[in-house]
């Protein structure tokens, strides 16, 4: 049986060679022989890098690639137009595709935080710690809400009829982030513009809320939403935070921390643990209140725990109202 499934890779300075993105990619070609894999990213070069790669390790897959901007909406629209031509249906839509706009670190937070009992949750979101800059887009839209959230909210709404059609249920599932704080969100600004730091914070509440919303909205027609949290990995990303040496230094910290925060990670393997968990359960069994995160303990043993997401139905309502309402403008601009 052929599985079709679409990943959106890692977006920006994160390589699909050596990021997150491979690696569920690897996972889950190994997990489900005779699955088809549709790689959807933004580089054509690094796209066909990691395709050659995965057909290194499974010759006999069958993987192809679709060009795609999650920060460009007319980007968007042309790779439906393509996805539709190739799969009639999708079990499984991965989104992983985001940026965070870093342009530095916050050093006087980091010292006055680093003896309290705030650290642990300072250094495992990131929280107060990064300094953020807004970039608006061409097409006049905030850049990691577009990216993370608008550009994926098109996505689903325009492939929703192969999502649907099938005798199997669908899955959606985000890489979402123990970033995900209600105190950067709000309903009245949900682009996050003009605000001080915060964007990719918000972003990821965002997906948090309208994976619930699209729960309410979709599971009558065999479609689920799930989000996850891979912890903290070693990424291109994360080492365009901070530089490598910094990480390799504090490596010893990492393991110490692990006694008490199995969030870190370290390797991608061990925080892709969700993403390829999820693909191998029966989606109608699973909580959408809940965040599935990968955790490593101590000794190294892999596990998902259920994290229970604080959020409210009706945010989330609102949230998937006014990205209906934005959406609506550029398909009249774009489709019509």
């Amino acid at each position: 049986m052929y599985i079709p499934v679409l990943y959106f890779q890692n977006y920006g300075n994160c390589s699909i060679l050596s990021g997150i993105g491979l690696t569920v990619a690897e996972r889950l070609l190994t997990e489900h022989p005779g699955l088809r894999l549709c790689l959807a990213c933004r580089n054509k070069t690094r796209a066909q890098a990691a395709l050659d790669a995965l057909q290194l390790s499974h010759p006999t897959a069958q993987i192809s690639i679709v060009i795609v901007d999650t920060s460009n909406i007319k980007s968007v629209y042309n790779a439906v137009t393509e996805i539709k031509k190739m799969y009639s249906h999708i079990d499984y839509l991965y989104l992983n595709a985001g940026i965070m706009q870093v342009v530095g670190v916050d050093w006087n937070y980091f010292w006055k935080t680093l003896f309290t009992k705030n650290f642990i949750h300072m250094f495992t979101t990131g929280d107060g710690l990064l300094k953020e800059q807004e970039e608006i887009t061409e097409e006049n839209l905030e850049k990691v809400f577009t990216t993370n959230v608008f550009g994926h909210f098109v996505l689903i709404k325009e492939l929703e009829s192969v999502l649907i059609n099938g005798t199997r249920p669908s899955q959606i599932i985000w890489t979402s982030s123990s970033n995900a704080q209600k105190h950067h969100f709000s309903l009245e600004n949900i682009q996050h513009r003009n605000e001080r730091g915060g964007h990719y914070s918000s972003s990821k509440y965002s997906t948090d809320l309208l994976s619930l919303a699209l729960n309410e909205r979709l599971n009558n027609k065999g479609v689920y939403s799930h989000v996850t949290c891979p912890g903290l990995v070693m990424t291109n990303l994360t080492f365009g935070i901070l530089p490598s040496w910094f990480w390799n230094l504090i490596l010893p910290i990492f393991w110490l921390l692990r006694i008490f925060v199995p969030t870190m990670n370290y390797d991608t393997y061990n925080g892709s643990e969700a993403l390829v968990w999820l693909s191998k359960q029966k989606p109608e069994s699973l909580d959408p209140m809940c965040k599935y995160v990968s955790h490593c303990n101590f000794i190294g043993k892999r596990y998902v725990h259920q994290h229970k997401l604080k959020i409210d139905q009706e945010d989330a309502n609102q949230l998937y109202n006014q990205l209906n309402t934005l959406e609506n403008k550029f398909h009249q601009k774009y489709k019509s």
